[in-house]
């Protein structure tokens, strides 16, 4: 398959510090809060307000490290990106699970990070751990700018882009921007999940 590289954004963006980190967790809390797959991690309102930023800061959080945070201006919306050979905090994340998650719904959880991780490619790629705006400025092209900010760097790196789509509604959109559904995770008692790859750019 042969993919159009997408122009550069045309609407500014900014690559986040680490000091940026606190208030885009916060922003991607509020861009989760009616998230299927977020809420069923965490139900209660409190409960997701408490452990999602550290949820957000285990699975994409190295992105702050290696410069591929990507954040609005304002910090409506951000991006973290994880480039080849960079993952997700593992053991982060098995805390957060173990102290923030009702233990009814940790084994669940157990099942589907299992499955996630066998569906994940075993090539160089680039990761996109999460995307989120805020939902009062959602609509804006916010989302459309960081997600092509990232992909920019997917294009002049020459690999595919992996994601996965934790609402139906996205996929959609993501289509826009030349990922293909490969499959959907179903684990009992969680929502679907899509994982999703947009193959590398071929130049002529």
């Amino acid at each position: 398959m042969t993919v159009v590289a997408m122009h550069a954004p045309a609407a500014p963006f900014e690559v986040a510090a680490p000091g940026d980190a606190a208030r885009l967790f916060d922003t991607l809390t509020l861009a989760f809060a009616a998230d299927p797959a977020a809420r069923a991690m965490f139900p209660g309102a409190r409960q997701h307000q408490d452990w999602f930023p550290r949820f957000a800061e285990g699975f994409g959080g190295a992105a702050f490290a290696a410069g591929t945070a990507f954040i609005d201006p304002l910090c409506r919306g951000g991006a973290l990106w994880l480039p080849p050979a960079v993952a997700p905090d593992d053991t982060l994340i098995g805390r957060v699970v173990d102290t923030g998650v009702a233990p009814p719904d940790r084994p669940v959880l157990s099942n589907l990070f299992a499955a996630m991780a066998r569906r994940h490619p075993d090539f160089p790629h680039w990761y996109l751990a999460l995307i989120g705006v805020d939902p009062a400025w959602q609509g804006d092209g916010i989302g459309a700018v960081l997600m092509q900010a990232g992909l920019a760097r997917c294009d002049a790196d020459g690999l595919p882009a992996y994601l996965e789509a934790s609402r139906p509604d996205n996929v959609p959109y993501y289509r826009r921007f030349g990922f293909v559904a490969l499959d959907e995770i179903r684990v009992e008692g969680f929502p679907v999940i899509t994982p999703m790859l947009r193959p590398a750019i071929t130049r002529s």
